[in-house]
């Protein structure tokens, strides 16, 4: 890709697959940069665990973590592209759509990248409910 392409992000959702809730089955990416974001917890910047067994807050702080992850790359929610979604519970799907929509609701137009969402027997710490990795295009 040479230096001058700009970025150019396209959701789809073909008729055959339906249109999904806060996703898109597909997003086409031409870019100049991508960036791969490890998968947030719900540490803060000290490294302390916020929301132990609260999974609303945990969601919202992994999201507080995204938001710096991309504010460090020079991206907004505008640029994921890809989110990979774990949880211990699906129980907590919804508490997750929350607050991911809420997440996605403060970038104009609302971003909608693709999303695979799965269900963990257990993530790296044993407190932890949530985890999110992103790529994010720019």
């Amino acid at each position: 890709m040479t230096s001058d392409a700009t970025l150019s992000i396209r959701r789809l959702n073909p008729p055959e697959l339906g249109s999904p809730p806060g996703y898109s089955q597909i997003v086409d990416v031409s870019a100049n940069r991508i960036i791969f974001i490890a998968g947030q917890t719900a540490l803060d910047r000290d490294g302390n665990l916020v929301g132990k067994g609260d999974f609303a807050a945990q969601a919202g702080q992994v999201f507080v973590n995204l938001t710096h992850a991309l504010q460090a790359s020079g991206c907004t929610a505008a640029n994921l592209v890809k989110l990979t979604v774990f949880l211990t519970d699906m129980e907590n799907l919804t508490a997750y759509r929350e607050a991911r929509n809420r997440f996605f609701a403060s970038v104009t137009p609302p971003a909608a990248p693709a999303v695979t969402l799965v269900e963990v027997s257990k993530l790296y710490g044993p407190d932890f409910l949530i985890e999110i990795e992103a790529i994010a295009a720019i």
